[in-house]
């Protein structure tokens, strides 16, 4: 267990655990929130993907935006990668490629935020089969 020397390394673990506590919170209720996969296959994780996750978590969490930020496997854009999934709560999800540092601003400014689209959407060729 870490030691606490000053009140700054209290605040910060209680801001930890508070965080975590609210991901195990949200991730209960996944449809009430916004949703974000990242895609994490060799590819994915070669092209940045370990990076761009930890910028939407870091920026998400900066702009006070309710969120689960999870990693996935591979989405089958192999050419796009970094890819990136965003489902807005009662909405269909989107795909997005090759998401970087600034993408990922531009999709939590323009598209989570305010609900424009964004450039990069990857789109679907395929429709699934309902039982």
């Amino acid at each position: 267990m870490t030691k606490i020397k000053s009140l700054a390394d209290l605040r910060r673990m209680k801001e930890e655990a508070q965080s975590k506590i609210k991901l195990r919170e949200n991730s209960a209720n996944p449809d009430q929130v916004v949703q974000v996969k990242v895609g994490m296959a060799t590819c994915g994780i070669a092209s940045g993907a370990k990076e761009t996750m930890k910028y939407f978590v870091e920026e998400l969490e900066q702009e006070a935006i309710d969120a689960v930020v999870t990693q996935t496997g591979c989405m089958g854009y192999c050419y796009a990668e970094p890819t990136v999934e965003v489902k807005l709560p009662g909405k269909e999800p989107l795909v997005y490629g090759h998401v970087n540092k600034e993408k990922v601003h531009e999709i939590i400014d323009k598209y989570i935020k305010r609900g424009e689209l964004v450039d990069g959407i990857i789109p679907v060729s395929f429709k699934t089969i309902d039982d």
